[in-house]
């Protein structure tokens, strides 16, 4: 069983390693990952029907964005932010103000961020 704040997280990262750690750290904070991609289409498959309370996107995929999945989850109305080496300047005028958290980040900014973004949408 969940406890009331824990959320279903999708992660769309590319670099293995990172995702590994994210995985985990959503984990220990209490959150259960809902799936982890590597690939736009892929993510974008998932994200048009799974259940999921919030997403955690990596900007720039192998020379492909994240946008088309931050698309579904918008028209949703499910909650992301985007994580990026390069920070919200990375964005397109569509997302640019969307919460955007700078890699590398500290446990404690992710928690907020996912809060953050999280009211935004009315959670």
């Amino acid at each position: 069983m969940r406890k009331p704040s824990a959320r279903r997280i999708l992660i769309v990262e590319d670099e293995f390693l990172v995702a590994m750690l994210l995985e985990d750290l959503l984990s220990e904070m209490g959150h259960q990952v809902a799936g982890t991609f590597a690939q736009v289409a892929e993510a974008v498959k998932f994200a048009e029907h799974a259940d999921l309370d919030f997403a955690i996107l990596d900007i720039n995929l192998a020379g492909a964005t994240s946008f088309p999945v931050a698309e579904i989850l918008r028209r949703r109305g499910i909650p992301f932010l985007f994580a990026s080496g390069y920070g919200s300047p990375g964005l397109t005028s569509a997302f640019e103000n969307e919460l955007t958290l700078r890699k590398p980040y500290e446990p404690a900014e992710l928690e907020r961020a996912i809060a953050e973004a999280s009211a935004r949408v009315g959670d």
